[in-house]
């Protein structure tokens, strides 16, 4: 009995107070407040106390586009393919997602690059319309100008909020990229343009215009820029010394959009004049070279391809219409699809004859030249009028913004996708419904003759007599062979 007291006192024997316990006759204060831990049973009964106190977000599961993926996947096949006769097939299954490989392997199918996927809808805490996004050169981020004059910058792979700051004073109408992806210009509702550097550092403001300002463009060596405004009026711009070079007059009304062609000294720019909608333009002379009486309404947006043959126009009167510069005397193409007002266009980056068109009634649709019909459509991707719209650099991923306070992320469909969401229903045909076709995933997959003709059809599955058959067979293979 001793000895085991001996041990309980040895073992003990480190947690001992390091000070003597108070008398028995000290009393604790009113005031005093002993430590309890934040989760205690409460006694006789099973609830627990939960703390009080702030608690940490719930963990949200993002949507990924990721194209490193894809890209690394191209580059490692370019190695022994020849050209693009030697691509791998890609069936409609999921086993084939490792397959997918960048709009730039696959020249000869733009269709690949129609982006009906709903992604992500991104949105400021302080909602107001968006009326011009655009995606940094290396493609890692979209800025987003808004009513408020913030520019909003989102992450262009989980499409999260990044960063916000007051850029101007009044809503940003446009804004653009130079084409050394150094500087990116934007004008606002007053009339001030302002250059900003890659890290977002503004180093420069001017008053181009006394209106609105509603377009502007790069010339091919980013030495000049050309604006269009509500005063009618078209101004050429010397970008390093921010002086106005030529005032090009002869609209009659206001100039909706303007676009400096890609190689040649040339400028298109379209109004609200009916009488002179479209007009072409010297910036040497200053003079009009051409004017295109070819809508009979305001024309929204004029778009040249980088081909530079090819001009692009979207009109209020719900027609876009395509032009070849070699030959102006008619239009080379008709598209007719909107049923309100088309308002934005956006040129594929990698395929040359696709584009995207935005509505006025929140309708987005896909365009290839030489295709009587849209080769894609969502027709109810906002609601309310589509601003502008702007391609991922590598051309997989569609931006949307719109006057519903919104921007929309959008990419390609994956193989095997089931398009049971409301925007891919609009791309099948009238009356069909896919979640109404056969579903086989849950049959185990088997290859005739390879093993368990487990879940055939019943016209693929043996019948006994063949069964019978073969084992005849077999054994008198079997019973030659042992003679």
């Amino acid at each position: 009995m001793q000895a085991s007291q001996t041990i309980t006192v040895q073992r003990f024997s480190g947690f001992a107070p390091k000070f003597p316990p108070p008398p028995q006759s000290f009393q604790k204060p009113n005031n005093h407040v002993a430590f309890t831990p934040h989760r205690q049973l409460q006694q006789g009964s099973s609830q627990i106390i939960e703390f009080d106190g702030k608690r940490l977000r719930k963990a949200v599961t993002r949507k990924t586009v990721d194209y490193n993926t894809s890209v690394i996947k191209y580059l490692e096949a370019r190695v022994w393919q020849r050209d693009y006769r030697d691509r791998r097939v890609v069936q409609p299954d999921p086993a084939y997602y490792i397959e997918m490989t960048p709009p730039l392997s696959m020249p000869d199918n733009p269709i690949n690059a129609v982006t009906t996927k709903f992604v992500r809808t991104s949105t400021n805490k302080m909602r107001c319309p968006i009326f011009c996004v655009a995606w940094t050169p290396e493609g890692r981020r979209l800025v987003t100008g808004a009513s408020s004059g913030e520019f909003t910058l989102w992450n262009g792979l989980t499409f999260n909020f990044e960063t916000i700051l007051q850029a101007h004073d009044s809503p940003v109408r446009c804004m653009v990229w130079s084409h050394n992806d150094v500087w990116m210009v934007t004008g606002d509702h007053a009339g001030y343009v302002k250059y900003w550097q890659s890290n977002m550092n503004n180093v420069k403001m001017f008053q181009a215009h006394k209106e609105p300002l509603r377009g502007i463009s790069f010339c091919p060596v980013d030495t000049k820029f050309v604006t269009c405004s509500d005063d009618g009026t078209v101004r050429i711009w010397d970008f390093l010394r921010c002086l106005e070079e030529k005032i090009l007059r002869g609209h009659g009304a206001d100039v909706k959009c303007v676009d400096w062609h890609p190689q040649k000294s040339l400028i298109v720019s379209g109004s609200k004049d009916s009488q002179q909608p479209i007009k072409l333009w010297d910036p040497k002379s200053g003079q009009s070279l051409a004017t295109v009486h070819a809508h009979k309404n305001t024309v929204m947006d004029t778009k040249w391809n980088r081909n530079g043959n090819w001009l692009l126009t979207a009109s209020r009167d719900h027609l876009i219409k395509l032009f070849d510069i070699r030959n102006m005397s008619q239009e080379m193409q008709t598209f007719r699809g909107h049923k309100k007002e088309a308002t934005t266009l956006a040129w594929h980056p990698i395929h040359e004859g696709l584009f995207s068109s935005g509505g006025s009634d929140g309708c987005v649709m896909f365009w290839n030249v030489g295709a009587d019909k849209e080769v894609g459509c969502m027709e109810q991707a906002h609601d309310s009028c589509v601003w502008s719209l702007a391609w991922h650099p590598l051309g997989h991923i569609l931006c949307s913004g719109s006057n519903d306070h919104s921007s929309k992320f959008w990419t390609r469909n994956r193989p095997g996708d089931r398009m049971q969401d409301k925007y891919n229903l609009n791309t099948l045909p009238k009356g069909q419904e896919e979640s109404a076709e056969y579903d086989d995933s849950g049959t185990i997959a088997s290859i005739p003759g390879m093993g368990l003709e487990y879940g055939l059809p019943d016209h693929l599955k043996p019948s006994g007599i063949c069964y019978l058959f073969f084992f005849t067979w077999f054994l008198f293979k079997f019973i030659r062979c042992a003679v």
